[in-house]
């Protein structure tokens, strides 16, 4: 069995999980996704990479974007400014995220504002 999404527009309307052969039999433009794959590294089991294959940069979810030039899923935009990252097709800021206390994105400002 695997994960497999359906596209239409580009757009990821479902995801199932299925075998193949019923996925050969439908209609519809359906492209497998794989469950263990998160900014194009693979995770075991056990929730850390490991040396399996990524498929297509992330698992789908609805409302994802499927990219056929890229091969690759990844959620719609979320800022304006943020850039897509092309090795993990993961949006990323214009600048890095402090990490010495909570933050949250101010696209208005165009800066990272600490959360009280």
């Amino acid at each position: 069995m695997a994960h497999f999404a359906r596209i239409v527009d580009g757009i990821v309307e479902q995801v199932i999980v299925s075998e193949q052969e019923f996925i050969d039999g439908i209609e519809g433009a359906w492209v497998q996704t794989s469950y263990n794959t998160r900014g194009n590294v693979h995770y075991g089991q056990d929730g850390e990479p490991d040396d399996g294959a990524a498929l297509r940069k992330n698992f789908a979810g609805i409302g994802f974007i499927y990219d056929e030039t890229r091969d690759a899923f990844y959620p719609p935009p979320v800022y304006a400014s943020w850039v897509l990252n092309e090795d993990t097709c993961i949006w990323e800021a214009p600048t890095a995220k402090p990490d010495d206390n909570h933050y949250t994105w101010d696209e208005d400002a165009g800066e990272w504002v600490a959360v009280e």
